[in-house]
């Protein structure tokens, strides 16, 4: 018989196939004039990404993904035991000698760490992150498919992109789709710019600051990256009556131990700033003091800890010389079953995907058709070599550089990256459907879980990288699954809307 599991993914891919439906029901002309629609919805709502100073609009793809409630709460349970555990690492680092060597900070990095790090960031330890995985809703064994690829424990983009992305496709897709389908239910998620609402109130009880002044601390005139931030000011005002200010760290003055923006004390400040581009700064002659006493005061999301942010963090996840002394069973299974196996690169002994233990390096240049290199603290995608696209000779001169290169790269398991069609507009008015990779962003909070949905044609899939995004909605189950056993095949019966 099926398992609860398989049978959740087949209700998944029923109501997927669903959406996909009433879709195609949508005559060309009309399709074609929603995706123009859209687009310029895209436009109207700064749905945008900087690149040099320009305004690019972001692709949203027509077609919304879907997700059932229970599987939502499967994913929000696995994300948030995830990132708990992240919580933990700095006191692992100061403690272990070997999680230290494999999230070796620069020296100057270090002693921000050591000096902005304490008893209230153990106790109260704010971190606001995105978790990127792959993961297919709509295959029975969708709860083996759900794998992590990599943290983002700060400054995560997409705080106003996805909710905007989302209830564009609500606003201009949904509508068609149930003129089609009158019995289709499906709704935007939980919204990640309330969530992070939620944590900030939290925290400032925590630390015992009013709810006057909220600050995000930005790169603000690099002319790069998600252009959000006016955006999210105006959200907070209008929904929450609070003064939001976006501010460069030099633009931060320090008086009596209390942080100032244009005369207005900063209660609390979202960061999307790493200590090492605030120590570039330092280097140019800007005080960055401020900053540093934010963080010390732990008022600062993400917190100092969020420092340690880099991929080799799922090697600290993924090894039981570390899972075994400081993670509970239950912890360990999650890790088990949904974390890449993912190692820094060098010449050593390691425990191995199979689970033998062997020599890294040969491994490495071995299994090229089953691995990723990625530099462990890069971001955006940049130089990510997905072994089976190269050949022998490239994949073994990168594995050389990868050796040589001081800022360290991380080999990780190749994941199965979904494949979705999505509609797409010609120039002549038609419209086709095209693949695209799908990779999706996990932001958990003790409230909830929102999804940042990204999807490419390119399989190192990212904003940056000019991909699209995608809404995940949720949705009901569209009908009960009939089938007398998975191995002797399974007869799906959904009624008709």
């Amino acid at each position: 018989m099926l398992t609860p599991a398989e049978e959740m993914g087949l209700s998944g891919m029923n109501l997927a196939g669903r959406v996909r439906r009433a879709l195609h029901k949508v005559p060309e002309p009309e399709l074609f004039g929603l995706l123009q629609r859209i687009e310029r919805e895209a436009a109207r709502r700064h749905l945008a990404y900087l690149r040099d100073g320009r305004p690019d609009v972001i692709r949203v793809m027509a077609l919304p993904l879907t997700i059932l409630p229970d599987q939502r709460s499967y994913v929000h349970f696995v994300a948030l035991t995830l990132q708990n555990a992240l919580k933990r690492i700095p006191d692992l680092y100061f403690q272990d000698p070997e999680v230290h060597e494999i999230l070796r900070l620069l020296p100057e990095e270090e002693e921000w760490l050591r000096a902005c790090w304490g008893p209230s960031h153990r106790d109260n330890n704010p971190v606001f992150g995105r978790l990127d995985a792959v993961v297919d809703f709509t295959s029975p064994m969708w709860k083996d498919s759900l794998r992590f690829v990599e943290p983002n424990l700060s400054g995560i983009g997409g705080l106003h992109l996805t909710p905007t992305c989302e209830h564009i496709v609500a606003d201009v897709v949904l509508p068609a789709l149930q003129a089609r389908d009158p019995g289709l239910q499906l709704e935007v998620g939980q919204d990640i710019r309330e969530l992070l609402m939620q944590e900030v109130s939290d925290h400032l009880e925590v630390v015992g600051r009013p709810a006057r002044h909220v600050c995000f601390v930005e790169p603000k005139y690099a002319g790069s990256g998600p252009d959000e931030q006016e955006d999210l000011a105006r959200y907070y005002h209008d929904h929450h009556g609070l003064k939001v200010m976006h501010a460069d760290p030099a633009e931060l003055t320090l008086r009596d131990d209390e942080v100032y923006y244009n005369g207005d004390p900063i209660d609390l400040a979202y960061r999307d700033y790493a200590v090492a581009d605030l120590n570039d700064l330092r280097r140019e002659g800007v005080d960055v003091e401020p900053m540093r006493a934010l963080f010390r005061q732990n008022r600062v999301i993400s917190s100092i800890g969020a420092e340690l942010d880099q991929k080799s963090l799922w090697e600290v996840l993924t090894d039981p010389r570390f899972t075994r002394k400081y993670f509970s069973s239950d912890e360990r299974q999650v890790f088990r079953r949904h974390v890449l196996w993912t190692r820094l690169v060098s010449d050593r002994e390691t425990l191995l995907p199979d689970g033998r233990t062997g020599g890294l390096l040969e491994y490495v240049r071995q299994e090229q058709e089953s691995l990723v290199l990625k530099p462990n603290r890069d971001y955006g995608g940049h130089n990510v070599l997905i072994g089976p696209l190269l050949n022998e000779s490239e994949w073994a001169a990168a594995v050389d550089r990868a050796l040589a290169d001081g800022e360290r790269w991380v080999a990780q398991q190749l994941a199965s990256i979904p494949v979705s069609l999505f509609p797409v507009a010609g120039p002549d008015g038609s419209v086709d459907g095209e693949p695209f990779h799908v990779v999706m962003g996990f932001a958990p909070s003790k409230y909830g879980l929102a999804i940042v949905g990204r999807a490419s044609q390119k399989q190192v899939v990212n904003i940056a990288q000019r991909g699209g995004m995608c809404a995940v909605m949720v949705g009901r189950a569209p009908g009960r699954l009939y089938g007398p056993s998975a191995a002797s095949g399974i007869v799906l019966s959904e009624p008709e809307a």
